[in-house]
């Protein structure tokens, strides 16, 4: 086993400029594989309500697809109507963990599936920000617990006479955005 106290330059990946794949050293990748749960022990440890949640949690990937499908339909027809800018569906799906050799093949389909609902969801709430952006750029009266990206370009709810003056420049807005596509 490695000490634990190695320099993080040492147990993390090293990225380099222009590489997207995480590089790790040697001994970092033999650890990796020595921390494999071998998939018969994992199986063996797993509690059967587990089991039999699986097919629930997997029937959910049917929805997500179709909510993926819509949404990208949505944005390449409507978003160029309106002038909004587009997202960037690859800043938010991103598959690097399924490719950890510490993971076993369950749990790699399992970050693999995470990596996409939680990015898609979060790729869909970028999306419904812009829009809303251009459509309804007012603050709710409520504080918000969790506010998207666009929020704070929004307008003071109950403002009538900074939406009537400013609504229309708020609805266009994006040059904070790094638009390149």
């Amino acid at each position: 086993m490695r000490n634990r106290a190695a320099p993080m330059a040492e147990r993390f990946p090293v990225e380099d400029k222009g590489v997207r794949k995480p590089r790790f050293s040697p001994e970092t990748r033999r650890e990796h594989c020595l921390l494999k749960t071998p998939l018969w022990e994992y199986l063996r440890r797993v509690r059967p309500l587990v089991l039999l949640s699986v097919p629930i949690i997997y029937l959910c990937a049917i929805p997500f697809l179709l909510l993926d499908l819509f949404v990208l339909l949505y944005q390449a027809i409507c978003f160029p109507v309106y002038g909004i800018p587009k997202v960037r569906r690859r800043d938010y799906l991103i598959f690097d963990r399924g490719r950890l050799a510490y993971l076993n093949t369950i749990e790699r389909i399992g970050c693999v599936y995470c990596s996409y609902t939680n990015g898609l969801l979060a790729f869909v709430t970028e999306i419904a920000a812009r829009t809303e952006q251009h459509f309804c750029p007012i603050r709710h009266d409520r504080r918000l617990r969790r506010p998207h990206s666009r929020y704070p370009h929004f307008l003071p709810f109950g403002d009538a006479l900074a939406y009537r003056r400013r609504g229309e420049d708020v609805s266009r807005a994006y040059d904070d955005l790094d638009l390149k596509l």
